[in-house]
């Protein structure tokens, strides 16, 4: 479902998959070729989402941002970089993803959190309010930590997770 709110529409760029059971809800923008599955959520109704490039969000997961207010001016918005992957159920609250990105399953990302470019985030993290994940590491547990710097590979197995989740929306676009 594609949605308006307070009279913003989400806006897609090319070759976009929106799954016909996810919600993306006012101020939404997904870049090129990135891909949104069966019951995530992008509610973008008091600040803004953005989502890059080739980045896929799966399924159940939720994304929404802080609103303008006496405890946060301005508000915070959620800001997703290129080749992102967000796993299943993880939840993204306000905080900015750098680049080549893996948020793993059952993760939590809380408000003002930036988490740099190539990072791995294991399955079932919580990063808490303003923390900083620097670039090039796995971080995992609760509070998430950082644990060792990324290998080679796993940094190119970042790239191929956004890659391979471009070929997989293109075949359900292609039906």
């Amino acid at each position: 479902m594609i949605r308006a709110y307070r009279g913003i529409l989400p806006t897609l760029g090319a070759g976009v998959y929106v799954d016909e059971q996810a919600a993306l809800i006012g101020d939404v923008s997904l870049g090129d070729d990135s891909s949104i599955w069966p019951m995530a959520v992008a509610r973008g109704d008091v600040n803004k989402i953005s989502i890059g490039a080739r980045s896929n969000i799966q399924d159940g997961a939720v994304l929404h941002v802080t609103h303008d207010g006496p405890y946060t001016a301005g508000g915070v918005a959620l800001v997703i970089g290129d080749d992102v992957t967000v796993g299943h159920l993880a939840m993204l609250h306000a905080c900015t993803i750098g680049n080549r990105v893996l948020i793993g399953m059952q993760s939590t990302v809380l408000d003002k959190v930036v988490i740099e470019d190539e990072v791995l985030l294991a399955a079932g993290s919580v990063v808490a309010p303003r923390k900083r994940l620097r670039s090039g590491y796995l971080y995992r547990g609760s509070p998430a930590v950082q644990v060792r710097a990324l290998t080679d590979g796993e940094r190119t197995w970042l790239k191929y997770s956004a890659e391979h989740y471009v070929r997989l929306k293109n075949h359900h676009l292609a039906g």
